[in-house]
């Protein structure tokens, strides 16, 4: 997430929407929503909104002058219960002739193209490899992401990962609960589904679907990825995954992933 992050996505906030004059508070901004919050993890568009709306009211961006943009389009569509994709997207801006939905389009498919020439050879965790190799052994696993299918695919090809799970679920399939749901239903118990996740919108997805929840927590994401090898996937297939070793497990992830910034609590 990182480098999609900080070499992608953001720059391109900046110069698409020519804030340059102001571009450490956004990055600084974009950085804290997408990698440092409790909001890190979820679909770009509601990111993207936050990212500018948390500096609408910061000293230095409103001396500087420059004009942020308002959103309003976009935050009709996110509203609207469509899957938050960009071939969604594509379909409003299409139908409504809108110019800004049209231009936040254009600005995420710009980001598709940058990550697909940047993020490239990008190995996974050491431990996170061996942990999948350890599920595809005793389960059944898929993956769940609001990351376009398109790159989740590339991605999990290019590390020759893609075998280790039945299904690769994008953005285009709709919310990361949607895809839990989709994939259990019927078939599972829910004490015999966990997911893993390094955000909390992860955790908001296992807690609507009744699933037990492992936390990867940003930073220390290797070590998670050791214990979880190590100690909790045997828990979970022996059933003593229970709620008093998860608690401790996410009181200490949320725990590091606040909701105010800290040029605010400062």
């Amino acid at each position: 997430m990182e480098i999609k992050q900080k070499k992608c996505f953001h720059p391109l906030i900046v110069s698409h929407w020519h804030l340059e004059p102001i571009e450490r508070y956004v990055r600084e901004a974009a950085e804290f929503i997408n990698l440092y919050s409790k909001w890190r993890g979820q679909n770009r568009f509601p990111c993207l909104v936050r990212s500018i709306d948390i500096i609408r009211d910061r000293p230095e961006v409103l001396a500087s002058g420059v004009k942020l943009p308002e959103f309003k389009a976009l935050r009709r569509f996110m509203d609207s219960g469509v899957p938050l994709s960009n071939s969604e997207l594509k379909k409003a801006a299409g139908q409504t002739g809108d110019a800004e939905l049209a231009d936040v389009l254009k600005w995420s498919e710009d980001v598709n193209k940058t990550i697909a020439k940047t993020v490239t050879k990008v190995p996974p965790y050491e431990w996170a490899r061996r942990s999948l190799e350890k599920i595809a052994a005793g389960a059944d696993s898929i993956v769940v992401s609001q990351t376009p299918s398109e790159a989740l695919v590339r991605e999990w090809d290019e590390n020759n990962l893609t075998g280790l799970v039945l299904a690769i679920a994008g953005q285009e399939l709709g919310t990361k609960s949607e895809h839990i749901a989709t994939a259990t239903q019927g078939r599972y118990k829910a004490e015999n589904v966990m997911m893993i996740g390094d955000a909390p919108g992860d955790l908001k997805a296992a807690r609507e679907n009744n699933a037990r929840f492992f936390p990867v927590n940003p930073g220390h994401e290797n070590a998670s990825w050791k214990v979880f090898h190590e100690e909790a996937f045997d828990r979970f297939l022996s059933g003593r995954y229970d709620s008093v070793y998860e608690r401790r497990l996410v009181d200490e992830f949320l725990t590091a992933l606040p909701d105010t910034p800290a040029w605010k609590r400062n």
